[in-house]
Order: C-alpha cells, then sequence, then structure tokens
C-alpha cells in the first residue's frame, strides 16, 4: 500500500540517538513503565511526523518544543496526529528543563483523564 511516503524509520534512530537535553531528561522519567505503568516509545513515526514520545497502548503523542518550533507547522502536525486517533500533548524544552516533576504530573493527570485501553487488544498481545 502507498502511502505516498516512505517510513522515516532512520531518520527516528538518528532523532534517538542525538536527542535533545530535554529529551534525554524527559526519556529518563518516563521510560521503563516509570509513569501510571505505561510503556512509551522514543521518536515513533505517525505517518510522515516522528513523534518525540508515544505510548501506543493509550494513543498518546508527547511533543517537547524547542524554540525552532513553528506554531502553523506544529498545528497542522497535531491535527494530523490526532486525526490517526491519538492525542497530542506539548511541553516546552525549558519547562522540561527546569520542571520535570511537573511535567510528569500533567502526564500522569493526562493518563488518568484518557479512557481505558481496549481491554481485548491485551488479551490478543497487541499493546
Amino acid at each position: 500500500m502507498d502511502k505516498g511516503y516512505t517510513r522515516p524509520t532512520a531518520k527516528a534512530r538518528a532523532l534517538r540517538n542525538n536527542a535533545t537535553d530535554a529529551e534525554r531528561i524527559l526519556w529518563c522519567a518516563i521510560s521503563a513503565r516509570k509513569v501510571s505503568g505505561v510503556r512509551f516509545n522514543r521518536q515513533v513515526p505517525i505517518g510522515p511526523f516522528i513523534c518525540d514520545f508515544v505510548a501506543r497502548s493509550l494513543h498518546l503523542a508527547i511533543e517537547v518544543d524547542g524554540g525552532q518550533h513553528n506554531e502553523d507547522a506544529d498545528a497542522n502536525r497535531t491535527r494530523y496526529i490526532e486525526a490517526q486517533g491519538f492525542r497530542v500533548i506539548r511541553f516546552w524544552n525549558n519547562d522540561v528543563l527546569s520542571n520535570v516533576e511537573g511535567i510528569i504530573e500533567e502526564i500522569e493527570r493526562v493518563i488518568a483523564d484518557m479512557p481505558s485501553p481496549d481491554p481485548s487488544r491485551k488479551r490478543e498481545g497487541r499493546d
């Protein structure tokens, strides 16, 4: 099936290997199911975009934005990712760097407010 783009796995791998300080700090805080027992992955392709962190089981994408981000482009990106069934939450690099505990609390709040994942997916081994 031609999706009109090439899956950006090489770019995602490069981004994982060259994470920003904010991405590294947040990854240390959310990896290994440390937040609400949820598994996150780094630099996950969703369509033509690569999301910083994704909890596939919840369809939750987390973006960490620095000064290089463009509001219009980010809005289009968010609309596309949400159209794929994901909820997108965004944090600024400086907020992660200065208040990672507050960021984790916000992620936990968002997770708590989300509907429970479909239990049939877990029975089928798809998490």
